[in-house]
């Protein structure tokens, strides 16, 4: 016996149900959806937290507490193997990461992440680096430079 010729167990599966089709399979005429209102209406779908036009919960609710997720310091990141573009002994700054259209946004400064190698000897000045990004830029004979 094979997988493939396993016979299904008994009851395991069943025959789908027909809907809407005549008075013998008690599905018929309104479908088992009753009669009126949104959900007998094809399409309708009403989120779990509908509370039938009453204001929900969530709004009628006190707000409390403090969120420091807007003040949160975001890098703009750049792998070590990008890096490999620029010549040999060039002086790598954040302005000129921007103006060459590797970053485009600045954010709270450019962390340099450790994906890839490293072949040229630069001089990179970045606000973080990863220790992996620094592991790979010292054995390239690089330097790295936090601002």
């Amino acid at each position: 016996m094979e997988l493939n010729n396993l016979p299904k167990n008994a009851g395991s599966t069943h025959r789908g149900k027909r809907v809407g089709r005549g008075p013998g399979s008690g599905l018929g005429k309104t479908s088992g959806r009753g009669e009126n209102g949104q959900k007998s209406r094809s399409g309708a779908s009403i989120p779990a937290v509908f509370e039938g036009g009453q204001t929900p919960l969530f709004r009628r609710l006190h707000k409390r507490g403090f969120s420091n997720a807007k003040f949160k310091t975001r890098y703009a990141s750049i792998n070590v193997s990008d890096l490999n573009r620029f010549k040999d002994g060039e002086v790598v700054t954040p302005e000129l990461l921007k103006e060459l259209g590797m970053v485009k946004k600045q954010l709270s400064g450019i962390k340099v992440l450790g994906n890839g190698t490293l072949e040229k000897k630069l001089t990179i000045k970045a606000h973080r680096f990863t220790q992996s990004a620094l592991k790979k830029i010292e054995e390239s004979g690089s330097k790295a430079e936090v601002i």
